[in-house]
């Protein structure tokens, strides 16, 4: 059975569903909270939500990319956000790698190299620093001023405020 698979049969065996308001797409907590891909990073039971109160964006490193960008934006002017919380998290899959390396590779692989950033980053408060200027710099967000930062520690659950 393949791990998609898995995953239609558990859903279809779920009888308690989750509290929360789906009435609106506008979030109850009008906050956006972005934070990386990872596995051990479970959202709803760290922060304690529940369905409809944020907007919830992931993706590799929990980085502010231009995509990041679009969401907020359409989070922000369409939908009612007002807060953005970025979090990171120790650990992380981009420690481990840099970014001319990684897209050495894929060139490799490909035979073209990729025009993204990866944002591969040593010390991740730093990269939770520039995440959170990129929103307080960001000329299509009307809410800059509400932006907060945070390293997870995926060992201990503890979350630490970058300032």
């Amino acid at each position: 059975m393949s791990a998609i698979d898995e995953l239609l049969r558990r859903n279809a065996g779920l009888t308690e569903r989750q509290l929360g308001d789906r009435s609106t797409p506008q979030p109850s907590m009008r906050v956006a909270l972005l934070t990386c891909m990872d596995a051990r990073i479970r959202v709803f039971a760290i922060f304690g939500l529940a369905e409809g109160e944020a907007h919830v964006l992931r993706n590799a490193g929990g980085v502010v990319t231009d995509d990041v960008v679009r969401s907020l934006a359409l989070s922000q002017r369409k939908l009612g956000t007002r807060e953005v919380m970025i979090v990171q998290h120790t650990n992380c899959g981009l420690q481990t790698v840099t970014e001319d390396g990684f897209k050495d590779e894929l060139e490799q692989a490909s035979g073209l190299r990729p025009t993204w950033s990866v944002e591969a980053f040593r010390e991740v408060k730093d990269s939770v620093r520039t995440s959170m200027n990129r929103v307080r710099h960001a000329i299509y967000l009307p809410h800059t001023d509400l932006v907060r930062g945070f390293v997870y520690d995926v060992h201990t659950g503890e979350l630490t405020e970058v300032v």
